[in-house]
């Protein structure tokens, strides 16, 4: 991924290490404020770094067996996509995060796709048991 600006590759490689150490302490300094967030199960997105931050940290809960097999990056240098696999409650599921940076460097959305249903499915229903209606307060 060569072609990303110098500060967004910088997070990138920052995101790898959080996710490599599975230690999230450090994401905040890598999303912007005004951040949105995608959720794979929600049609609504959810603003604000907080929500980002509590969607992400909760994830990394629920999944078992992550890991990143392919990224590709925007011709721009601010976008990266990253190809994942991992399990949930014993259900495989393959996935996408779409992660848009400003020149600074700092996450501005943060989109995830998800597939196939059945993984999706138990994946939300993880989700929905760890933080309920809380995101619903950042629509």
């Amino acid at each position: 991924m060569s072609n990303l600006l110098p500060a967004v590759q910088k997070s990138v490689s920052k995101w790898h290490a959080i996710v490599q150490k599975k230690d999230l302490a450090e994401l905040p300094e890598i999303i912007h404020p005004d951040a949105v967030f995608r959720s794979p199960m929600a049609h609504t997105p959810y603003h604000g770094a907080f929500a980002l931050v509590l969607a992400l940290n909760t994830v990394s809960e629920v999944f078992e067996e992550f890991i990143y097999h392919r990224e590709f990056a925007s011709v721009d240098g601010l976008n990266v996509t990253l190809e994942f696999s991992a399990t949930v409650n014993g259900r495989q599921l393959k996935g996408a995060d779409f992660i848009r940076f400003n020149e600074q460097g700092l996450i501005t959305e943060f989109e995830v796709m998800v597939r196939p249903m059945s993984g999706l499915t138990t994946l939300g229903e993880e989700m929905g048991k760890r933080i309920g209606g809380q995101l619903k307060e950042f629509v």
